[in-house]
C-alpha cells in the first residue's frame, strides 16, 4: 500500500472545487495495491475531507477475505481506518431512499447503489474504477480511474 499523505493538498481541492471526494472500494483497492490510479487516490487523500462510507469497508473486507485471507483483510481495514478519511458509519433515510431509487432504475450492485447515494447526498465527487457507475453519468460528479486490463470493478 502506498504511504498515505497526512497533509491537505491544493490539487485535490482544485479538482473538486470545495466538494469532498468519496472513495469507492475499487479506488481504495487501487491505492492499497499501488495499481493504476493510486496516485489520484493519493491526491484525494490530501484533501481535508475525503469520505469512505461503510459499504466500502464491507466490500474491501469481503473481497480481501476471498482473495488474500483473514489476516490481510483485517490489516486492510485497520490501514483504511488510519488514512486521512472520514468514515461514514450511519445511513440516514434520505440516503437509503436515494440508493433504492438508483438500484431500481439502474443496473448496479446494492453496494454500488449505496456508495453512489452517499456521494449524491454528501455532494461528493465519486472516485472509482468500476464500469457499473457509467450508468449514473449525469446524476453525480465522478472521476473514473484507469481500469486494470481485463478486470471489472468492485
Amino acid at each position: 500500500m502506498k504511504r498515505a499523505p497526512d497533509h491537505a493538498g491544493s490539487a485535490a481541492t482544485a479538482a473538486t472545487g470545495s466538494r469532498p471526494w468519496l472513495l469507492d472500494t475499487s479506488a481504495l483497492l487501487s491505492f492499497i495495491g499501488d495499481e493504476a490510479g493510486a496516485d489520484r487516490v493519493e491526491v484525494a487523500l490530501r484533501q481535508p475531507t475525503t469520505l469512505v462510507p461503510w459499504p466500502v469497508l464491507l466490500e474491501t473486507h469481503y473481497i480481501s477475505l476471498q482473495e488474500v485471507g483473514q489476516a490481510e483483510a483485517d490489516r486492510r481495514i485497520a490501514l483504511i481506518k488510519q488514512l486521512n478519511v472520514q468514515i461514514i458509519w450511519d445511513m440516514d433515510e434520505s440516503t437509503l431512499l436515494t440508493a433504492a431509487k438508483l438500484k431500481a432504475a439502474h443496473r448496479l450492485s446494492l453496494a454500488d447503489a449505496m456508495i453512489a447515494a452517499f456521494a449524491i447526498r454528501r455532494g461528493a465527487v465519486l472516485l472509482h474504477k468500476d464500469p457499473e457507475y457509467d450508468a449514473l453519468a449525469g446524476l453525480l460528479t465522478m472521476e473514473a480511474l484507469p481500469h486494470k486490463a481485463g478486470a471489472g470493478g468492485s
